[in-house]
């Protein structure tokens, strides 16, 4: 059987970007199996249907998409059936390096508790490095419904993690550096 171009597509597409496809996966459901499940589920969706001439980064914003509309659409379903599984089946404890992903845990933990709307804006913002526009676009939502998840998201996750430091570290102290700083532009 002949090799499409559809199958070198997505040979190149996990072999290049898988990891980075999981990890989208992973900020929006908050569990690498659940993640991974969701780039598999997100595949099969996008090259169900034969697509003729689809790029690799064309396939890729299509799996991306087909991702974050699984999340949005479905997978709190499935999270609500594996939350009844009974507590023995995941263990309380697991082995690893806690001091060294503990910032990553409390991230990931901090993210879980937002609102799904809110988490994929976050995702999206910060992650993907998304304009309001285009998150508003790809969630179907208008421009000030965007603003307002990602306001309502960073007070939480301030309020969860601690204050966001400034980017910028020279920023202006007190009242009268903005005087003296207006004096010396006249």
């Amino acid at each position: 059987m002949a090799r499409t171009q559809d199958d070198e597509v997505v040979t190149r597409l996990l072999a290049e970007r898988s990891r980075a496809l999981t990890g989208y996966a992973y900020l929006l459901c908050g569990d690498v199996h659940d993640a991974e499940d969701l780039v598999q589920d997100a595949l099969v969706k996008t090259f169900a249907r034969r697509r003729a001439g689809l790029a690799l980064d064309s396939a890729e914003a299509y799996v991306r998409r087909a991702i974050l509309t699984l999340y949005l659409d479905g997978w709190r379903k499935r999270k609500r059936w594996s939350g009844r599984l009974p507590a023995a089946a995941d263990p309380a404890e697991r082995a690893g390096h806690a001091d060294a992903v503990g910032d990553r845990v409390d991230v990931v933990a901090a993210l879980a508790a937002l609102p799904r709307q809110q988490r994929a804006c976050v995702v999206l913002r910060f992650y993907e490095d998304r304009t309001v526009a285009e998150i508003a676009d790809a969630l179907g939502v208008g421009d000030g419904t965007v603003k307002r998840y990602l306001s309502l998201a960073t007070h939480r996750l301030e309020a969860l993690l601690g204050p966001i430091p400034p980017h910028d570290v020279e920023l202006v102290q007190t009242t009268s550096d903005v005087r003296a700083m207006a004096k010396d532009r006249r």
